[in-house]
C-alpha cells in the first residue's frame, strides 16, 4: 500500500520535472541515423564463417557515445527499409509470425527514439508491419501514408522525444511512389501523399503546437537531384525549401552522402550498416528559448568487428534459428550458374526465371529481369540461402492482358535502358556502361548506366534483338514459342512480378504505354511470392536442370544480332563491368 501511495505521489511530480523547459545554458546533442538497414541485423554470416556490418555494430558505436556524453544528449533514428532483403527478416516476417519481431526486439534493445517506414516495410503487407508498428517502443511513422477512411495518418506522424530538457521533435514519413511499385494488396486502406508540399505543412503545424527547440526529419525518400522531377527522391527538393527544420534524414537510394548550410543539414548513411549518419547541434537557451544554434554532419564508417557483445548474446538463439533454417537443404543445382551472364544474352539463371513464371496459368509469355547483380551459385546441393540469390526479393506474380504491339514497345523499351546502338568501332560500347565513380562508395569503376533489375527479357517468344539498329526498332519478334505466329493486335497473358505490373521501372506506363494506376483492369491471375514458387519447383522436381528450364519448346528463344559483332562487344564489356 505505501508503494502505490508513494507512486501516486511521484509519478506526477515526475510527468511536472520533465515538462519543464530546460534551464539557461548551453547544450550540445548528437543525432545517429540508419537507414536502408535491409535486414542486416546480424554480423556473421549463414554460410561460411565471414563476418558484416550489422546493426551490432552500430549498438557498439551509439552505446559508447551515450556512455561517454550521457543517453540525455543522443538521439537514434531510422529512415526506413528494415524489414526486408535477409534471411532473418524474412523468416521473422512469414515463418515465425507468432513470436515478436526480430527487428522490434533490436530497436526497442538499442533504444532508438523513432523510425520510418519504408517501401521495402511495406512490401512485407499489413499482417508484418502492423505487427512490427504494435511491438516496436518507439512510432513507426509515415505522415504521409493516408487512411482512406478518415483522412488521417495511417501510422505514427511525429514524436517529441525529451533530451535533457529539450523538446526534439522527430516527424517522420515515406516514400511516396509506393503505388508504382508495389500491388494495393500490400497497402489497401490507405494511400500515399508527395512529401512536398506536405513535410512543410506537417512541419509547421508541429512546431505551431509543440514548440520543439530542435526539429528532426527523417523521408524515406532518395537525395534526388533537387529539381522536383523525381518522386521518389525527393530529399535535395525538401533540402533546398525547408524551414524551421535542423536535420533532414534521407534514404532509399543507399547513397551516402551529407550537405551542410545555415540553418539546415541533410544526412543519408547509405545501407546495410555500412555507415551511420551524424549530426551534431550546438544551442544555447536563455530564458527558456533558444538563442543561437550550430549544426554540422558527416559520416561515420562501421566497424563491422566492433560489436555489442551482449547484444550478440542476447539474440544468440534468434541468428541460430534463422541459419538453421537457412541452411535447409531444398535440391540440387546440375551446373553452376551465374546471375550475370543475363546481361549478354539468354542464360541458365533467366531461363529458370522464365520456366517458373511460364508454370503459372494462364501465362503465354513472360517478363523477367536479372534480380541479384553478380551473385553465383555452385552445382550441388541447393540450400533455402541460395533461394534469396536466386531471387532476393518478395515480389508477387501477376499475368497481366497485353496486346501484341504493347508487348514490342515494352521490350524496345527495356531494351533502350540496357543497350547501345553500334557499329562496330573502337570505343563504343554495346552495354549501356560508363566509367564513373559508384554513388554508393565514391570508387571509380565501369557500371551501368541504368538498373540492371530493369533489364526485362521476355520468355515464351522467339526474336532477335539488333544491336545496329536504332534505340525503338531493334525488337523482331517472329512467334511464341511453340511456332505459332505473333500478331501484334491479338492479346496475350504475360506474367510478370507485381513490382513490374505496378509500374515499377515504368517499362509498362512508358514503355507499353498502360496506365499501371488501373493495372487491376489487365490482371487476370495473381500467383504469391516468386521465391515461393521457385521452392515448390524444387520440391516437386528435386533440381534445377539446364536442360529443362532452357526448352526451347517453353522458353522459346533470343539472341543479340549480328551475332559475331554483338557477341565480341559484348565479351569486351562484361571484362570490364566484372573482371
Amino acid at each position: 500500500m505505501k508503494k502505490n501511495l508513494l507512486s501516486a505521489f511521484l509519478l506526477p511530480l515526475l510527468a511536472l520535472v520533465s515538462c519543464c523547459g530546460p534551464k539557461d545554458g548551453t547544450y550540445r546533442l548528437q543525432l545517429f541515423t540508419t537507414n536502408d538497414v535491409h535486414g542486416r541485423y546480424f554480423d556473421s554470416l549463414y554460410v561460411g564463417n565471414g563476418t558484416r556490418q550489422s546493426l551490432y555494430a552500430v549498438s557498439h558505436y551509439v552505446d559508447s557515445v551515450r556512455k561517454a556524453d550521457g543517453p540525455e544528449n543522443v538521439i537514434l533514428v531510422d529512415a526506413g527499409d528494415c524489414l526486408q532483403g535477409d534471411n532473418a527478416a524474412y523468416y521473422f516476417n512469414y515463418i515465425d509470425t507468432l513470436a515478436p519481431h526480430l527487428y522490434a526486439r533490436m530497436a526497442n534493445y538499442m533504444k532508438y527514439d523513432a523510425v520510418a517506414v519504408g517501401n521495402h516495410d511495406v512490401e512485407t503487407g499489413h499482417p508484418v508491419y502492423d505487427r512490427v508498428a504494435q511491438q516496436l517502443d518507439m512510432p513507426f511513422m509515415a505522415a504521409n501514408a493516408i487512411r482512406n477512411d478518415n483522412g488521417r495518418p495511417y501510422f505514427a506522424d511525429y514524436t517529441i522525444v525529451r533530451k535533457n530538457g529539450l523538446k526534439v521533435a522527430v516527424l517522420g514519413f515515406t516514400n511516396p511512389n509506393m503505388k508504382n511499385w508495389l500491388s494495393e494488396d500490400l497497402w489497401y486502406g490507405m494511400h500515399f501523399e508527395s512529401l512536398l508540399p506536405l513535410v512543410q505543412q506537417d512541419v509547421d503545424k508541429v512546431i505551431a503546437k509543440e514548440h520543439p527547440h530542435v526539429v528532426v526529419v527523417a523521408v524515406h525518400s532518395g537525395t534526388g537531384e533537387g529539381d522536383g522531377s523525381m518522386l521518389e527522391s525527393q530529399g535535395l527538393d525538401l533540402y533546398n525549401t525547408l524551414e524551421g527544420v535542423d536535420f533532414l534524414v534521407c534514404s532509399h537510394d543507399h547513397r551516402p552522402v551529407v550537405y551542410e548550410k545555415s540553418g539546415i543539414c541533410l544526412i543519408n548513411s547509405g545501407s546495410h550498416c555500412r555507415n551511420i549518419g551524424h549530426g551534431v547541434i550546438s544551442l544555447e537557451v536563455k530564458d527558456g528559448k533558444v538563442v543561437s544554434k550550430e549544426l554540422s554532419a558527416d559520416l561515420i564508417p562501421v566497424r563491422k568487428e566492433a560489436v555489442d557483445t551482449v547484444m550478440r548474446n542476447v539474440f544468440r538463439k534468434d541468428f541460430e534459428t534463422v541459419k538453421a533454417f537457412t541452411v535447409k537443404p531444398v535440391g540440387t543445382l546440375v551446373r553452376d550458374m551465374r546471375t550475370r551472364d543475363a546481361y549478354k544474352g539468354m542464360c541458365d539463371y533467366m531461363n529458370l526465371l522464365h520456366t517458373l513464371n511460364l508454370s503459372c496459368s494462364p501465362a503465354e509469355i513472360s517478363f523477367a529481369a536479372p534480380l541479384t547483380f553478380n551473385g553465383s551459385i555452385g552445382a550441388g546441393t541447393l540450400v533455402y540461402n541460395d533461394l534469396f540469390t536466386i531471387y532476393p526479393f518478395e515480389n508477387q506474380l501477376f499475368v497481366v492482358e497485353m496486346t501484341g504491339k504493347e508487348i514490342k514497345d515494352y521490350l524496345e523499351y527495356s531494351y533502350g535502358t540496357w543497350i547501345n546502338t553500334v557499329t562496330g568501332k573502337a570505343g563504343e560500347h554495346v552495354l549501356r556502361i560508363s566509367n564513373e565513380p559508384d554513388p554508393r562508395t565514391g570508387q571509380r569503376r565501369w557500371s551501368f548506366l541504368g538498373r540492371a533489375y530493369n533489364f526485362d527479357s521476355a520468355g515464351g517468344l522467339v526474336y532477335t534483338v539488333d544491336v545496329t539498329k536504332p534505340d525503338g526498332s531493334r525488337v523482331e519478334i517472329a512467334s511464341l514459342a511453340d511456332g505459332t505466329p505473333f500478331d501484334m493486335s491479338a492479346k496475350y497473358n504475360v506474367a510478370m512480378t507485381s513490382y513490374r505490373a505496378s509500374g515499377g521501372g515504368a517499362i509498362m506506363r512508358e514503355g507499353a504505354g498502360i496506365d499501371t494506376d488501373n493495372i487491376g483492369t489487365r490482371v487476370v491471375a495473381k500467383y504469391p511470392e516468386i521465391r515461393n514458387i521457385l521452392y515448390d519447383y524444387l520440391t516437386a522436381g528435386g533440381s534445377i536442370d539446364p536442360s529443362l528450364v532452357g526448352d526451347p519448346s517453353v522458353i522459346g528463344h533470343w539472341e543479340f544480332i549480328p551475332e559475331k559483332l554483338a557477341g565480341r562487344m559484348l565479351e569486351k564489356d562484361m571484362e570490364l563491368l566484372f573482371d
